[in-house]
């Protein structure tokens, strides 16, 4: 083998120059591996970061807000004046914490159990002492009880729908708690309803009913929004039901019968007088009838006899001496004509001149002497 070869797998060896490679000393039985004396020496860190993953498991120093919803964070329990919007936020445990608040449209219906009032505390499923107002955003509570203008009782069934403004959140949070509802729409609603129940009537009030739930939901809007910083924003004010005393009740179904009873006598009296102004209206139709035909009747009358006595005017005026003679002698002519046939005529009066032409049968005076004789 040529000794270049030689020299290359001596130094592969370990040997330089032709020196074998130096052999690691022999380890004694008691001795520790050096693989176990390295991960004694990251022990300390391993066992650090193992407890940081479990104080951020325990700790959860995030929080994650969804669409609907305000973050409100509090270092050293003094809120800031930002909420933190939608979307996933980091905090310092132990030093910061963020309250999560609802602000979709709620609402809160007054229906029901009209033997209490809603006095004091938190509604039972209404509010959440972290998420406020629960997962639904619907809180039921007693109806509200009221005094009419005569110190009669009322009960009002209503929905109220709000929603808290995400800008001022924070603000609100701060100066009225996680109980805000209570202590901002509840006694608004309550208070305005009285005010406006107190100035009807028991028994007018279901006919201003329109008139009512208007001046409800105006007076809510006004006193809310007069509240400083705005913090809640009326949607909706729902009036559902007037609940009045029994007697009440009756009072007005009696009223309502009478009033139907009488509206339909009216609607009798209403019918036969029309149907009086048909008849008579037919009646003077037939009439009109009967005079414009009777009057067409005599148009037509007068209409002939204007038309005989022009005529007559016309043919007067074209008669002259000469024809009226030449008319007579026809006639007579005609006269003579039937004398010769006809023999048992007696008399024959002609027309014309001053005096009228007479002609005796001689054959019927002979036989009227005869029977003169024989009578005697």
């Amino acid at each position: 083998m040529p000794a270049d070869l030689n020299d290359y797998f001596n130094k592969k060896r370990g040997g330089g120059d032709g020196e074998e490679p130096p052999k690691k000393p022999p380890r004694n039985r008691g001795e520790t591996p050096n693989f176990l004396n390295d991960f004694g020496k990251k022990t300390g860190l391993f066992y650090a970061l193992l407890g940081l993953l479990v104080l951020f498991i325990i700790a959860k120093p995030y929080v994650v807000i969804n669409s609907g919803e305000v973050g409100i964070k509090a270092t050293a329990g003094k809120y800031e004046k930002d909420p933190l919007r939608p979307g996933l936020h980091f905090f310092l445990p132990f030093i910061q914490e963020v309250l999560v608040v609802d602000t979709k449209v709620r609402s809160i219906n007054y229906i029901g159990h009209r033997d209490h009032d809603m006095s004091t505390g938190v509604n039972k499923g209404g509010f959440s002492s972290y998420r406020l107002g629960g997962e639904n955003g619907v809180i039921n509570v007693p109806s509200i009880s009221t005094i009419d203008a005569r110190g009669l009782n009322i009960y009002i069934d209503l929905t109220v729908q709000y929603r808290l403004k995400p800008d001022t959140a924070p603000q609100t949070i701060a100066t009225y708690g996680i109980s805000w509802e209570e202590k901002i729409v509840n006694p608004i609603v309550r208070e305005v309803v009285r005010n406006v129940i107190g100035g009807y009537k028991a028994e007018d009030l279901p006919v201003n009913r329109n008139e009512i739930a208007n001046k409800i939901k105006q007076g809510i809007e006004d006193r809310i929004n007069a509240k400083k910083g705005q913090p809640v924003q009326l949607v909706n004010v729902n009036l559902r039901e007037i609940v009045l005393p029994p007697k009440i009740v009756e009072q007005i179904e009696r009223v309502q019968i009478a009033k139907q009873e009488a509206d339909r006598v009216k609607l009798e009296v209403e019918r036969a007088r029309q149907e009086a102004q048909k008849k008579a209206a037919l009646a003077k139709g037939e009439a009109d009838a009967r005079k414009i035909k009777a009057q067409g009747r005599a148009d037509a009358i007068k209409i002939e006899a204007d038309a005989s006595a022009y005529a007559n005017t016309e043919i007067a005026k074209s008669l002259t001496p000469e024809i009226l003679r030449l008319k007579q002698i026809e006639v007579q002519g005609e006269f003579n004509r039937a004398l010769s046939v006809n023999r048992d005529a007696k008399i024959f009066l002609t027309p014309g001149g001053s005096t009228p032409n007479i002609w005796i049968d001689s054959k019927m005076q002979t036989k009227q002497k005869r029977a003169a004789s024989d009578n005697k």
